[in-house]
C-alpha cells in the first residue's frame, strides 16, 4: 500500500511543472545529543553529528541539505510526512512511518536503546517480560523498534512525557521504575546534568538502525536522487565518517 501511495504521488509530481531540486530541508529529534540538538533555545539551527553528516552528504550530491529545527519530535515527523520538510535525518524503521516516507538505505548508524534505573532500585533484566508490572517512562512519539513498540503497547505501562529532561527527573526522583531511551543521547544528558543516582542496565531493549527518510510528498522524491543519496551514504559508512563526527559532537555538547 505504501509503495502504491508513493508511486501515485511521484506520478502526480512528475506531471506538475516544478523546478529541478536544488536544495533539501531536513530535521530530526532535537533532544538527541550527540547526534542532534538545538543550537540554542531561540535558534532554528541544529548541531550535532548528524548535522555534520548531512552537510557532507549535501556537498557530495551537489544539493545542499539544510538542517532545521521545526519543533518537538512528534511535530517533526508530521512536518516531514506532510511534505513541509523533505527528510528526517535519523529515524528507526516502523511500519507507520514507512507508509508516509521512503527509507533510504543503507542505514547510517546502529544504535542501542537501553534501560536506566536508580542505584537503589536495580532489577534483573534479560527480556521484555521482565518489565511487566513495572512503571516506565520515555519521550512521547519515540520508537524503539517495531518489536519493542508492539510489546510495550500490549503489555507495558510506560508514561510518555514531552522531553528527556523531564523523563530523567522522574526516574531520578523515584516516580517510575525505569527510563527507556537510546544509549548515546541518554548518556549525554546524564553526564552533562551530573545525575549520579542512575545506572544503565547491560542488556539493551533493542538494537536498531538509524535511517534517512524522504517524505512521499517531497517534490525532491525521485528514484534518481534517492539512488545518489544511497550511494553516498554507503561510501560515508565505509569511510567511518559517522564515528568521527560523533567524537567531535560529544566534545561540543559537553563543552556547552
Amino acid at each position: 500500500m505504501r509503495a502504491v501511495f508513493c508511486a501515485f504521488l511521484l506520478i502526480f509530481l512528475s506531471l506538475s511543472v516544478r523546478a529541478e531540486c536544488t536544495a533539501l530541508t531536513a530535521s530530526g529529534n532535537a533532544e538527541y545529543p550527540p547526534y542532534l540538538w538545538r543550537a540554542s533555545h531561540n535558534s532554528d539551527a541544529l548541531d550535532g553529528a548528524i548535522t555534520r553528516l548531512m552537510t557532507t552528504l549535501g556537498e557530495r550530491i551537489g544539493i545542499p541539505v539544510q538542517m532545521q529545527f521545526v519543533g518537538p519530535w512528534g511535530r517533526t515527523q508530521e512536518e516531514v510526512a506532510n511534505g513541509n520538510i523533505d527528510l528526517i535525518a535519523g529515524a528507526f524503521y516502523t511500519q507507520a512511518r514507512s507508509e508516509r516516507m521512503d527509507y533510504i538505505r543503507p542505514a547510517f548508524q546502529e544504535t542501542r536503546s537501553v534501560l536506566w534505573v536508580r542505584n537503589d532500585n536495580v532489577f534483573a533484566y534479560s527480556r521484555l517480560d521482565d518489565l511487566v508490572g513495572k512503571r516506565g517512562v520515555t519521550v512521547i512519539n519515540n520508537s524503539f523498534g517495531q518489536a519493542f513498540d508492539e510489546f510495550a503497547k500490549a503489555h507495558l505501562e510506560i508514561l510518555q512525557v514531552g522531553g528527556l529532561e523531564q523523563a530523567l527527573r522522574m526516574i531520578s526522583n523515584g516516580r517510575v521504575d525505569y527510563l527507556v531511551y537510546e544509549e548515546q543521547p541518554g548518556l549525554a544528558y546524564i553526564e552533562r546534568a551530573r545525575i549520579d543516582n542512575l545506572q544503565m542496565l547491560d542488556v539493551p531493549v533493542s538494537s536498531e538502525a538509524l535511517y534517512l527518510t524522504m517524505s512521499c510528498k517531497s517534490a525532491c522524491n525521485t528514484p534518481a536522487l534517492k539512488e545518489r543519496i544511497s550511494a553516498e551514504l554507503e561510501l560515508m559508512r565505509q569511510e567511518g565518517l559517522m564515528d568521527q563526527y560523533l567524537e567531535l559532537a560529544r566534545g561540543q555538547w559537553q563543552g556547552q
